[in-house]
Parts: structure tokens; C-alpha cells; sequence
């Protein structure tokens, strides 16, 4: 019985116990709750204090931003009305000049009236006649004042132009390289031995007459060791002369049947040398459109000299110096070039028609259809006809820069200085002449007649006998200008 109360006792105290621990619980938890909230509380009224703080700033830093704003716009307003004063007082200034322009402008009428009316009076003239007359008397007063300013530009113009033409030329030559000897036409034929000459004579002369037949060529033998000449006025049949015997002389087999098949075959090679030639000199000058008969002329000159200057490379140097000058001087290039190239072609027929290569080379374009500049620029290379265009300058002025250069020609001093003297003497040998000057390396002779035995019509006919005589006595490159001078000279002596 003791163990069941005890037992109930126990129980009791536990549930007891248990009931306070619950309720100690619930106090705590409620304590621990209270404190959060109080925390939360405390930590909201943070947030909201700093977001405040935050927006206060910003809101200040606007304001700034505003004001800022508002100094700048406050300053281009003042800024603004400055440039406005401005524009006002600029006006008024403008105003205030043209009134006095006005002004001006009704005082020159009123002093040209009265001028006017002045001539009127004095002279008895009509406003029209007044008019002239007074621009007359101004013309007068500035006349020598215009003709000294007129004077001064023409001779600057002058001046300058002759400094800058020295210049072009003297910077295309410059960048012109070429070399100034050429090789001549073949005339001497070497042999490769001396029996060679009496299998070319062959049995009776067979073989000789059968070359000069085919080639027309004299083929001279003479006592000269291991050489023929050969002659003839075409330089082309000269050189298939050549290109035949140098082919029979290494064949072997020299008689008059063989010499008409390589005589044949010699042809055919010039004739294609002679088209390469000539495509090779369009192309190194780089021009386009030269007729094909044109072409073949000009290769032909790759066997004709003057004065030992090869034609075609002195026509190809030319070429290439006058597109440099050209395109200085604001000319055709193309049309100069292509002229340049063809100036001598009449070199190539003169064997075969009569009269000056220029003027041959001008007929051949001109037939063949070529640019009427071009053939101009052809016929005008040199002084017997006036040069009218840029092109036909600049070809004169290339043709003479070609041939003067040091070694371009071969000739002697000697035989130069015998060419002027010859020159002079054919024009003192006429009457009437008192003195002769060859210049211009021969290319003019100048010449200085007597006023009382020679009148004006004479020395017309002079210049034209001394011409004739010099074309038919003497034997010289180009053309040569026969200039004629009769002055009359009035002296008389004050005492």
C-alpha cells in the first residue's frame, strides 16, 4: 500500500513538474518573440533612415545638377544678346556705308554731269559726242601706262616661258638614256677566204650576173683581200644581197639555180625582220593605231643611216623624249609620239620618189589615212613650213635635241667645216652678194645683199637661185633655210 502511494506521489510531482516546464517554455518563447520583433523593428527604422538619407542626397545633387543647368543656359542668353549687339552694330555700320556709297556713286554723276555739260558748252558737242570725247582723253592720259604694264607681262610671259621650255627639255633628256652610236648599213662583205671570190664570179661571170640580177645590187670585186663591196641606192636590197652570200658562202653550193632559191629566202627574212622592226618600235614607244603600210615603212628604216645614226633608233629615242615633253606642256601625247616615230619615214622611199622626206612621209599619212595633226606635225619637222600645233613643235624641237647630241652622228670636224664653207661659197657666188653666213650646224645660211644692186623682187628670186643651187650641187641631211637680208641704211652727219 506505502508503494502505491509513493508510486501516486511520484506521479503527481512528475506531472507537476512537467506542467511548470511547460509553462517556463511558453514564457520564454514569448520573451524570445518579443525581442525579435523589437530587433525587426529596430532594423526597419534603419532602412528607412539610410533610404532618407539616400534620397536626400540625391535630391540635393539634383538641385545641383538643375543649377548648373540653369548657369550654363544663363550664360548663352548673355553670350546670345552679345552676339546680337553685335550684329546690330554691324548692320548700322553697313547702313551707314552704303548711304555714304550712295552718296558717293550721286557725287560721280553730278562731276561726270557737269563734265558733261562743260564739253558741251566748250565745244559745242551732244551728250554721245561729249561721251566719246571724254573717254578718248582718259584712253589718252592711260595709254603709256597700259603699254609699259602690257610690255612688262610680255616679257615676264617671255622670260618664264623660255625657262620653263629649258627645263622640260633639259628633264627629258635627262631621263632619256639610249646610246648615241648606232650601227651602220653593212656595205663591206667580209669573205672567209679569197678563193671565195672567184666561186662568187663563177665560170664566165655566171654567178656574179645572176646575183646583181636578182638582188639589184653591183657586186664589186676588186683587189681588196677578203672583201666584196656591195652597192646600191636601196638599202634593202643591199641587205638581202648580203643575207644571200653570207647564206650561199656558208653553204657552199654557189651557182645560178641556187643563187634564185636564196636570193628568194633572203627576201623573205628582211621582209621579216623588217615587220618585227617595226612592231618591236611601236611597242617599245607604246603606241597604238599606226596603219600597217606605215609599219612596214618604218621598219625598213632599221637599214637606213644619216650621217651614221641609225633612222629607226633615232626615231624611237624620239619618240619616248617627245611624250615626256608632251605631257609637260599639256599636249596630244599619243598624236606626238605617233609622229615622232613616223617624222622620217619618207627616208624610207626617197630612192624611189622624188622630193624632201618630209614632205614624202606627210603624203604617205595623209594617204594611208592617218590624223591630219600627225600629218602635219610630219611635214613641219622642219623649217620650210611653219609649225602650227604643239605636236608639230615638240617633234621639231626632239628631231634637232636627236641629232645634235655628242656622237649621235657620225662626222668629222673636218668634213663639217668643209660642208659650211661649201655652203657659203655656193651663196657668194651669186651677184649682188656681199656676205654669207652658214649656221645653225648647217641647217641655214644667212645671207646679206646690196641694197643698190639687189631691190626687193630680186632677192626674191635670189633666195630661190641660191635654194636651187644648193639642192643640186650638194648633198646634206634635211633641209637648209636660204634667208635673204636687204636692209636700207639712211646716214647722214650733223655739223
Amino acid at each position: 500500500m506505502i508503494e502505491i502511494i509513493i508510486a501516486l506521489v511520484g506521479v503527481a510531482l512528475g506531472a507537476g513538474g512537467f506542467a511548470g516546464y511547460q509553462r517556463t517554455k511558453q514564457v520564454n518563447g514569448k520573451n524570445k518573440i518579443d525581442r525579435d520583433i523589437a530587433a525587426a523593428k529596430t532594423k526597419a527604422s534603419d532602412i528607412v533612415l539610410k533610404a532618407k538619407d539616400e534620397a536626400l542626397r540625391l535630391e540635393n545633387e539634383r538641385r545641383k545638377e538643375m543649377q548648373k543647368v540653369e548657369n550654363r543656359l544663363a550664360e548663352r542668353e548673355k553670350t546670345l544678346d552679345k552676339k546680337l549687339d553685335e550684329l546690330d552694330n554691324r548692320a548700322e555700320k553697313l547702313r551707314s556705308q552704303e548711304t555714304e556709297v550712295e552718296d558717293l556713286k550721286s557725287e560721280i554723276r553730278q562731276i561726270r554731269t557737269k563734265q558733261q555739260e562743260k564739253l558741251e558748252k566748250i565745244a559745242g558737242l551732244k551728250k554721245q559726242e561729249a561721251a566719246e570725247k571724254l573717254l578718248q582723253m582718259t584712253e589718252r592720259d592711260i595709254k603709256d601706262d597700259l603699254s609699259g604694264l602690257i610690255a612688262k607681262l610680255q616679257q615676264e610671259a617671255t622670260d618664264d616661258a623660255e625657262e620653263r621650255a629649258q627645263l622640260i627639255l633639259l628633264t627629258a633628256m635627262e631621263r632619256m638614256s639610249s646610246d648615241v652610236t648606232a650601227e651602220r648599213t653593212v656595205t663591206a662583205l667580209k669573205l672567209t677566204d679569197d678563193e671565195m671570190k672567184g666561186r662568187i664570179i663563177g665560170k664566165e661571170g655566171r654567178n656574179i650576173q645572176a646575183l646583181q640580177r636578182e638582188t639589184g645590187v653591183d657586186i664589186l670585186v676588186d683587189d681588196t683581200p677578203g672583201m666584196i663591196i656591195l652597192s646600191s641606192f636601196d638599202p634593202i636590197r643591199r641587205q638581202v644581197a648580203r643575207a644571200a652570200l653570207e647564206m650561199l658562202m656558208k653553204d657552199g653550193r654557189i651557182h645560178p639555180a641556187r643563187i634564185e632559191e636564196v636570193v628568194a629566202k633572203a627576201q623573205k627574212q628582211i621582209e621579216k625582220e623588217i615587220k618585227q622592226a617595226g612592231e618591236d618600235a611601236m611597242r617599245e614607244t607604246g603606241v597604238v593605231g599606226i596603219p600597217k603600210e606605215m609599219l612596214q615603212l618604218l621598219g625598213e628604216l632599221k637599214f637606213r643611216t644619216s650621217y651614221g645614226q641609225n633612222v629607226l633608233k633615232h626615231s624611237t629615242e624620239m619618240a619616248s623624249m617627245a611624250g615626256m615633253i608632251a605631257e609637260e606642256i599639256g599636249a596630244d601625247v599619243r598624236i606626238t609620239k605617233i609622229a615622232t616615230l613616223l617624222h622620217d619615214v619618207g627616208k624610207a622611199v626617197t630612192h624611189k620618189i622624188e622630193g624632201k622626206h618630209h614632205h614624202i612621209g606627210a603624203e604617205l599619212a595623209r594617204k594611208y589615212g592617218m590624223d591630219e595633226r600627225i600629218v602635219h606635225a610630219i611635214e613641219a619637222h622642219h623649217d620650210d613650213i611653219e609649225a602650227t600645233t604643239p605636236e608639230a613643235l615638240v617633234v621639231r624641237v626632239v628631231d634637232a635635241a636627236s641629232a645634235a647630241r655628242p656622237g649621235a652622228r657620225n662626222i668629222s670636224a673636218e668634213n663639217f667645216a668643209e660642208r659650211m664653207r661649201d655652203l657659203e661659197n655656193v651663196a657668194t657666188s651669186f651677184n649682188g652678194v656681199d656676205k654669207a653666213y652658214a649656221i645653225s650646224a648647217g641647217r641655214e645660211v644667212r645671207i646679206i645683199v646690196n641694197n643698190q644692186s639687189i631691190d626687193d623682187l630680186s632677192a626674191i628670186k635670189l633666195a630661190r637661185d641660191i635654194a636651187t643651187k644648193i639642192e643640186s650641187t650638194m648633198q646634206y641631211p634635211g633641209t637648209i633655210k636660204v634667208n635673204v637680208i636687204r636692209e636700207t641704211r639712211a646716214i647722214e652727219f650733223a655739223k
